[in-house]
């Protein structure tokens, strides 16, 4: 929480995207990390920590907005929430058992911007948790690894309206993301508007740069008509410390696999133009995050 500096890393994110300036950003993991005096019920009374202590929404959004306002928030879906004793200064003779000195919260957001007076409208905006969810034992309990989405209706100076998604798949089991995958396109569900649909996230699955079954997702939503609009040339993904600093382990070479996708399942009316990936070396001291940004620009058939 505090070794990864994201108020510094904040300044790089903002630069990835005021050099590129979209019209729209979909954002996933967006931490607000908050903290209450240590308490071991955690489990039973829950998330409760109130004090903020890192807001990573608020804290790209000054940076973004610094010198004049370049970028307003459209929508915001909460996702993984969860408390838990913390060691806070490395101490384990102080504070309570196992040394904890404070409970931390960490609270996990999918977030949709829009470039401000750029002749983006947005309408319609939606945001929802997932049916499907990992669930993970925990001292007797489970835990719910909460993911979801987030979604727009919109349309870029002029442009035929069209429905922006953004996504953040399960991690760490493949068949959970693949049902998450099958909520997304599923009859109803968020890509499956009567208007052309941009798809963006971290999918944590790809179709040739990860191994069966980490391959399921991708290929559920390609079978299901989505068709990919960003590059894989570099690839995108990912930072194997995670510690972010610019000496702490993170390399280049880390970025090997492809799990941030663009796609539309409208490749008839939307079309890729120029595709790329930034955010690829440190910047002031730090790597802005453990995957890099991509960056499409699109063309809506009018």
């Amino acid at each position: 929480m505090t070794d990864n500096d994201f108020p510094t890393r904040a300044e790089g994110l903002a630069q990835e995207i005021l050099e590129k300036k979209p019209d729209l950003v979909g954002l996933q993991e967006v931490a607000l990390w908050r903290t209450a005096p240590v308490n071991f019920l955690f489990l039973e009374v829950g998330p409760n920590a109130t004090t903020v202590r890192y807001d990573y929404l608020e804290e790209l959004l000054g940076h973004l907005n610094q010198r004049r306002q370049e970028y307003e928030v459209v929508v915001v879906q909460n996702e993984f929430d969860f408390e838990a004793p913390a060691d806070e200064d490395g101490d384990p003779l102080t504070g309570g058992p196992y040394g904890a000195d404070i409970n931390g919260r960490l609270t996990m957001r999918d977030v949709i911007l829009a470039r401000s007076k750029a002749y983006v409208q947005t309408w319609n905006e939606q945001g929802e948790n997932f049916e499907n969810l990992l669930g993970v034992p925990l001292l007797g309990g489970t835990v719910l690894v909460v993911r979801g989405w987030t979604a727009t209706d919109a349309r870029v100076r002029g442009s035929e309206p069209f429905r922006f998604v953004n996504t953040h798949l399960e991690a760490f089991q493949p068949v959970v993301r693949a049902d998450q995958a099958a909520e997304l396109v599923a009859e109803g569900g968020p890509a499956t508007s009567d208007l052309p649909v941009v798809l963006v996230g971290d999918l944590n699955s790809d179709d040739d740069t990860v191994t069966f079954p980490d391959t399921l997702a991708y290929n559920l939503l390609l079978d299901a008509g989505m068709v990919p609009i960003s590059t894989d040339e570099p690839l995108s993904c990912c930072l194997n410390s995670s510690l972010l600093g610019e000496f702490d382990g993170g390399d280049i070479a880390d970025f090997d696999h492809q799990v941030d996708h663009i796609m539309t399942r409208d490749p008839y009316n939307v079309f890729l133009r120029h595709s790329e990936v930034t955010g690829l070396e440190p910047v002031n001291g730090f790597w802005n995050s453990d995957h890099a940004g991509v960056f499409s620009t699109l063309r809506l058939r009018r």
